[in-house]
């Protein structure tokens, strides 16, 4: 439910900037570019708001939300994992939990987009690139050429050694 003197939610991207930035008080705090680096970063805006003087975390939202802040917020989720990775060994957490969120952090790019990496190798293809030396020698000893580790990757015998 909104007051008669609240803008609705729908209305929000339709907010006057320049009565904003005359009204608002952490576009008139002389450190407005740490407090939005801030909330950038994850930093709760209770946090802020205390850590600023700022009347209340209302201020650091209705500020966010004027200057579409919340995007970029959005995008550095890794800073937030970050932290949750950072504090693993100060508070009590389950396994899973640190696992998860270490799991998660590998899989979001710079640009905040979840990447699912998967390989797939085809192994007779790669077989079939072998000269008649190469195929061999592996006949032989169990040998790879070079080449092939190093388009295959880590094999389960590379794992095994110490």
């Amino acid at each position: 439910m909104t007051s008669k003197t609240s803008v609705p939610r729908e209305k929000a991207s339709e907010i006057n900037r320049g009565r904003h930035e005359y009204n608002c008080s952490v576009c008139l705090h002389a450190q407005r570019e740490e407090i939005e680096r801030d909330f950038v970063n994850w930093v709760s805006p209770a946090t802020t708001a205390k850590q600023y003087k700022l009347a209340n975390r209302a201020s650091v939202y209705r500020h966010a939300h004027a200057f579409s802040l919340f995007a970029k917020r959005q995008r550095n989720v890794r800073a937030a994992l970050e932290k949750i990775i950072e504090r693993a060994g100060e508070v009590e957490v389950t396994a899973p939990a640190v696992v998860a969120a270490v799991q998660a952090y590998s899989k979001i790019n710079a640009a905040g987009q979840w990447v699912d990496r998967s390989e797939h190798v085809n192994l007779n293809e790669l077989f079939e690139r072998m000269t008649m030396q190469e195929l061999e020698a592996y006949a032989q000893s169990g040998t790879l050429p070079a080449w092939f580790t190093a388009t295959v990757g880590a094999t389960a015998s590379d794992s095994q050694k110490e």
